[in-house]
């Protein structure tokens, strides 16, 4: 087996069944499985998939065990040579997996890609090439200094902004919502960290894989649109806690032993005033 997809699914019925069609009405020349593994959903993704799709393999949970387990799960089942971590939102192009298949197979030191990812507005998701978080880059980015000087490489290196989106680039990492991974690299570093619910677990993912000595690779010869947040939009005060508690733990898991203690509070402090103002304008919002 060439390419083992793997889609974790929770109650985005239409959008999952985009993501398929995109799929399934090509014929691509590489030998691949689709591997949806659905976190217990309430709407009728399930039954869609199963009259619709028979093609597919489903793996039905009897939880919602958030998208680093589903995902392990789906890659435990997978028999193919890379892995791709294809979001249940998203839309792929008619030569979007051969592309991405050949660019690894002619690049055997790159442990991860990435093809361009497209927002329904036509703008480059950012998350797709950027670098590792730091308190410094993490600080400009709140401060939106990368917004005002996007050719900045100290103020735009959180999203690399001041990287042309249209050429290769080696960076630090992608954007879990498309991400092919070679399987070597999997049996190197391990699987993704399941103390990740959501967000965090492709930045700390490709931490890993570099680590041990392999390329993260942004490749844009192809692209997928991104239909962000498809599965998430009706649960916005778990999406707000789990986004900042990511920052936490890869800062424990990674930078704790990296900057002093002092350093370690601010960022801690920050995150959670971040995470206490984002609740309080969500709230107002709603009101």
């Amino acid at each position: 087996m060439d390419l083992s997809i793997i889609i974790v699914n929770y109650n985005t019925n239409k959008l999952i069944k985009q993501t398929l069609n995109s799929i399934y009405k090509y014929n691509h020349n590489i030998d691949y499985e689709v591997i949806v593994v659905d976190n217990n959903s309430s709407d009728d993704s399930v039954y869609m998939i199963k009259s619709e799709f028979f093609q597919v393999i489903l793996i039905e949970n009897n939880a919602n065990l958030g998208f680093s387990k589903a995902n392990n799960i789906g890659i435990k089942r997978a028999s193919g040579k890379y892995i791709l971590l294809l979001n249940s939102d998203t839309v792929i192009e008619r030569d979007t997996l051969e592309i991405m298949y050949k660019y690894m197979e002619g690049n055997e030191n790159v442990g991860a890609s990435g093809c361009k990812v497209i927002l329904p507005n036509g703008n480059l998701d950012k998350a797709c090439k950027r670098s590792f978080p730091t308190p410094k880059n993490a600080l400009y980015n709140a401060l939106k200094l990368d917004r005002l000087y996007p050719e900045n490489k100290s103020f735009g290196e959180y999203d690399l902004t001041y990287l042309d989106e249209d050429k290769t680039h080696e960076v630090d990492c992608l954007v879990g919502a498309f991400m092919m991974v070679r399987r070597e690299a999997i049996e190197e570093v391990g699987l993704l960290d399941e103390d990740f619910f959501m967000y965090g677990e492709d930045i700390d993912w490709c931490y890993r894989i570099k680590k041990a000595g392999w390329k993260v690779i942004y490749y844009p010869e192809t692209k997928i649109i991104h239909h962000k947040g498809g599965s998430i939009k009706k649960k916005r005060k778990k999406i707000i806690y789990e986004f900042h508690r990511s920052m936490y733990i890869f800062y424990e898991k990674h930078y704790k032993n990296k900057y002093s203690i002092i350093t370690r509070y601010i960022v801690y402090i920050g995150v959670f005033t971040k995470m206490l103002l984002t609740f309080s304008i969500n709230a107002f919002k709603n009101n």
